[in-house]
């Protein structure tokens, strides 16, 4: 057997070893009828503020009209286009940030001095708001879809790349150390002692960067008028389509929740192995 498999063997089996916890308590029953619970609040108090005269009915309709106008443009072509729009929007930019950031993330972490010498850019880069890009990429791209994918791949790659830089930085010195004994190469020390550590640092930031790209896909839409959810809200706007416009912006909500939802599920499933997540696992 090779020294790195010997290395690699160790470590599963040690993992293998390590104390799981099954049990299953309450607390995590409460703290989701303690999310519902919110959600329902926040409903009463959107369906009354405008019935008791707090909000004029106007401008700010009652949950309930809005969710009868949201039945009613769910059942058009349109509204479906608009969400499909949105999603190819904020798909395209997050994999190019995402798949950017890792890339990038690996050169600059893996390469002896390049966080030296790339710290005083990014650092300069990084707090540059995406929405000043905006006439640059109208000029380029126009009012195409093309023109949102630009800014939520600027935007995303860097909480994808800071995740990366912070994850190389949390490599057990031991593990490193033990790699350099062994003489792993380049290829073998990603695989079995940085990609492991990485991993969590590398969901973590997807799943940030999916929520800024979402808010980022529909912020573009309103302002470059692409086709989207945000053109949809500001169209009903500019007709005075309250409880439309109000649908739109319910279901951009709903994406993020949705969204949010999926990153964490799909980050529970591959990261099942790791202590952060079976410990989590235990405390509910």
């Amino acid at each position: 057997m090779s020294a790195s498999n010997e290395f690699v063997g160790e470590a599963r089996a040690v993992s293998r070893h390590a104390p799981r916890s099954h049990s299953f308590g309450w607390a995590g029953v409460a703290s989701w009828f303690g999310g519902v619970a919110g959600l329902l609040v926040l409903a009463v108090l959107w369906e009354a503020a405008p019935r008791v005269g707090l909000l004029d009915a106007k401008f700010f309709p009652a949950l309930s009209a809005v969710l009868a106008k949201l039945a009613v443009i769910g059942a058009t072509s349109e509204f479906w286009g608009f969400v499909a729009s949105t999603v190819r929007t904020w798909m395209l930019g997050l994999v190019i940030a995402t798949g950017s950031g890792v890339v990038m993330g690996l050169v600059i972490g893996l390469t002896p001095g390049a966080r030296k010498y790339t710290h005083s850019t990014i650092e300069f880069l990084r707090p540059i708001p995406s929405v000043a890009l905006i006439p640059g990429v109208i000029l380029l791209f126009g009012s195409r879809y093309q023109s949102g994918v630009v800014l939520i791949t600027y935007a995303a790659f860097w909480q994808v790349l800071l995740q990366m830089l912070y994850g190389l930085n949390d490599i057990d010195s031991v593990a490193r150390d033990t790699a350099r004994s062994f003489r792993f190469s380049r290829a073998a020390y990603v695989r079995h002692v940085a990609w492991p550590t990485l991993l969590p640092f590398l969901f973590t930031g997807v799943r940030l960067a999916a929520a800024m790209a979402l808010v980022l896909a529909v912020t573009a839409e309103m302002v470059i008028g692409s086709q989207g959810v945000g053109r949809g809200i500001m169209v009903a706007q500019a007709s005075n389509a309250a409880a439309e416009a109000y649908a739109y912006v319910l279901v951009a909500g709903l994406m993020g929740v949705a969204i949010n939802i999926a990153a964490r599920a799909l980050e529970r499933r591959l990261l099942r192995w790791h202590p952060s997540v079976r410990n989590a696992g235990g405390a509910r």
